[in-house]
């Protein structure tokens, strides 16, 4: 949980493994390059900046799928492209998983689009024509889902190819 308030007798610490997620202070930037806000400073009772975004999707009461990933700050965006990719491009869940994200935060002022042959350099320079300032980094999360197949109910698993250990099975 958050916020659990133990300290290790005569340690002097809180006994917790999220004090990275808070910033040190406004305005300065961590190793990432992320930005620092007030909000988000350490403090007594204080619960850090999440952005976790497990997702339930459903169609007229009924399950549709179920969408997660890890990333720190980059998940509301891996998530939600799973779920576009799925609803918008019609792709099947593995693809959905796997293609091409991209991730703009407002500071760094920059698009973050993932490295390798996902996304094309022709698109980069393009991108770059039109004023973007373009980040190439590696992998961004590691979404995996379940959907729900709508014509026999088998619930078919995606684990994200960007990890050698994940798996994913389906019934």
């Amino acid at each position: 949980g958050f916020g659990t308030k133990a300290v290790g007798e005569g340690a002097g610490f809180l006994l917790n493994n999220e004090m990275g997620d808070f910033n040190a202070a406004p305005g300065l930037t961590d190793a990432r390059g992320l930005i620092g806000t007030a909000p988000n400073l350490a403090r007594p009772e204080q619960r850090m900046l999440s952005s976790m975004t497990p997702s339930i999707l459903a169609r007229d009461g009924d399950l549709v799928a179920v969408v997660g990933s890890p990333g720190g700050r980059t998940i509301i965006n891996t998530v939600l492209q799973v779920i576009l990719n799925v609803i918008e491009f019609d792709m099947n869940i593995q693809e959905a998983v796997d293609a091409s994200r991209v991730h703009h935060q407002w500071l760094p002022d920059a698009l973050r689009i993932e490295q390798g042959e996902r996304i094309s350099d022709v698109t980069v320079a393009d991108l770059e024509t039109r004023g973007h300032s373009v980040m190439v980094r590696g992998r961004q999360g590691l979404a995996h889902s379940i959907m729900i197949d709508p014509e026999t109910g088998d619930r078919c698993g995606a684990a994200d190819s960007r990890s050698a250990e994940a798996a994913a099975l389906g019934n």
